[in-house]
């Protein structure tokens, strides 16, 4: 299974490119956030996405769909493991960034995802019921590029790791929200309860 690929933009279509890795050109469909965040790239320019890879018997012509961040690849794997939401009606429904998705799905905001195309009530209250309490860590997704990860003590090096590994935050951003949630709940003494106190600061 193809779960990452990292090379050099070949061609640009309406809903997808195609990027070039070692000699061979793999066509990669990309959700409506994804291709506009990639407007800014020429033909040519490196390009890493993470790919979520399909084949079965019924299909056997491998789907290849890319993402920017991890996590936004996690949840579409979770979108599409909820009754009656296959792997391209969630790509035609991402239009909105993952982490306005995730709110309205925290949030019980039915209006909110009937806005999605082809999400109707049904569908809508369908990922509420099969989602809801499991996009904390989504809600907190920027997608933009990531830089490394220095060494740090403790329980906060996981939560960094998440902020900046798979949320897409750079690694000052990630520390100045750890430092606002000490700053609000200084007995914090696990990465789950910092992660927790990060969340509720970006949502307020």
């Amino acid at each position: 299974m193809i779960g990452y690929l990292e090379g050099t933009l070949l061609q640009r279509y309406e809903d997808r490119i195609l990027l070039l890795v070692n000699a061979v050109g793999y066509e990669v469909l990309l959700p409506t956030g994804v291709i506009a965040d990639l407007a800014g790239k020429a033909l040519g320019d490196p390009l890493s996405l993470y790919i979520y890879h399909q084949q079965t018997e019924r299909q056997p012509k491998p789907l290849l769909i890319g993402f920017q961040v991890e996590a936004e690849k996690e949840f579409f794997q979770m979108l599409i493991s909820v009754a009656d939401v296959g792997p391209m009606k969630a790509l035609r429904a991402m239009t909105m960034p993952v982490r306005d998705i995730a709110r309205a799905i925290e949030n019980r905001d039915v209006s909110t995802l009937q806005r999605l195309p082809g999400i109707g009530t049904r569908t809508a209250h369908k990922i509420i019921a099969s989602l809801e309490g499991k996009m904390g860590k989504f809600t907190l997704i920027r997608p933009q590029d990531s830089s490394a990860v220095p060494a740090a003590a403790d329980f906060v090096q996981p939560v960094i790791e998440v902020l900046v590994s798979q949320l897409g935050y750079k690694t000052v951003e990630a520390r100045r929200m750890i430092d606002e949630a000490f700053q609000r709940n200084p007995a914090i003494d696990t990465p789950e309860a910092l992660f927790e106190e990060v969340y509720r600061g970006e949502v307020r």
